[in-house]
């Protein structure tokens, strides 16, 4: 990111998805489960740990003082990562069931966010955009993304989804199915299937402010040296998930009278964010006849007023001092993988970082 060095941790396990994944079903048929494993020592987990990331790193400067690293703790050698990086914004999709969904985010978002902020820049000429109009943009530009998802869909169906109960199910495969033909409709309903997380960052061309979107339980935080060479830790999102009571309350106040209803905070899975038709018509007859719809009923049931799932994202805006004499200062960018393994542990396995990526970076300027 071309705003200050930073680093990104993506320690999620990867499940094992099939295109018939539905909720439940996390491993593939020939998984055994539970895993086994055995107990590792500190040393031998730091070995494990350090054989299985992709370190690398990336300069935006000759001096190294804007750099970008970022590590990926993958155990799972037989199948790609479901986290993918930008460096175009600095980015964390964590995916949800299947890639399918966090690969098109990963692709087309930042051109989403890009043509948001031309069209933003272009209105106000050579006038600074205030940060607040900034923030609201970048949250207009991942809400219409996301809800594009589900709308590409629906026009597939002149009449939308109230059209949906004048066509047989032979009717709506057919629809679905065009694979033979190119396969646009299937990519586009298959989407719907799975879903991700989205935390991401933008920094303006000069270094001054920095706006992080969030959507699910991704977190950013900003590590900044004191005067007494300390390291300062400011967490700058929360989880939006089960986990956080305020995410939990503001569900229940939009579904009042609905005791069950549920929260996920994840960027697509548009089964929680639309009617039950869409699912059990649209999603249903995309693999007619091959996977268990229980798991799906289970929700389904309940699902009354959608949407169940927020694709608003949290926007928090934070001054930067582009000076060369300020204080260093890293944005960390992490998936639940890693505040997951790190624990009650997190501020001083940070800390341990950040000292030795000040130390490398000290070295290298010299």
């Amino acid at each position: 990111m071309d705003g200050m060095p930073e680093c990104s941790w993506d320690a999620g396990p990867t499940s094992f998805a099939s295109f018939g994944d539905i909720p439940g079903n996390l491993c593939s048929p020939t998984d055994d489960w539970p895993r086994p494993f055995r107990n590792l020592n500190h040393d031998a987990a730091w070995d494990h740990l350090a054989a299985a990331s992709n370190l690398h790193s990336v300069k935006f400067d000759p001096t190294g003082r804007w750099r970008a690293d970022a590590l990926n703790f993958q155990p799972c050698a037989e199948t790609s990562s479901q986290d993918r990086r930008i460096w175009t914004l600095s980015a964390v999709f964590d995916g949800h069931l299947g890639s399918h969904t966090v690969e098109h985010v990963a692709h087309h978002m930042p051109i989403i966010v890009r043509e948001h902020l031309e069209l933003i820049s272009e209105k106000h000429g050579d006038r600074v955009v205030p940060p607040p109009l900034i923030a609201d943009m970048f949250a207009m530009a991942i809400r219409a993304f996301d809800d594009a998802i589900a709308n590409d869909v629906l026009e597939l169906f002149p009449g939308g989804l109230s059209s949906l109960s004048r066509l047989s199910d032979l009717q709506i495969q057919e629809v679905l199915d065009d694979q033979l033909s190119g396969g646009q409709n299937y990519t586009k309903a298959r989407l719907c299937l799975y879903g991700t997380t989205a935390l991401v960052a933008l920094v303006d061309p000069d270094h001054q402010n920095l706006w992080l979107a969030n959507l699910g339980d991704c977190q950013g935080l900003i590590v900044s040296e004191t005067d007494q060479k300390a390291w300062n830790v400011e967490v700058l999102t929360r989880f939006h998930n089960g986990e956080n009571p305020l995410e939990v309350q503001r569900v229940m106040n939009e579904h009042p009278g609905e005791p069950e209803c549920i929260l996920d905070g994840r960027l697509g899975d548009t089964p929680f964010k639309q009617p039950p038709e869409f699912t059990r018509r649209i999603l249903y007859n995309l693999y007619p006849g091959q996977h268990d719809t229980s798991p799906w009923e289970e929700f389904l049931m309940r699902n009354h007023t959608p949407p169940y799932i927020s694709s608003t994202p949290e926007v928090t805006h934070y001054p930067l001092d582009p000076s060369p004499r300020a204080p260093r200062r890293y944005l960390i960018l992490c998936s639940d993988g890693f505040t997951d393994i790190c624990g009650t542990n997190q501020r001083a396995i940070v800390d341990q970082w950040v000292r030795a990526a000040a130390c490398s970076s000290s070295r290298e300027l010299d």
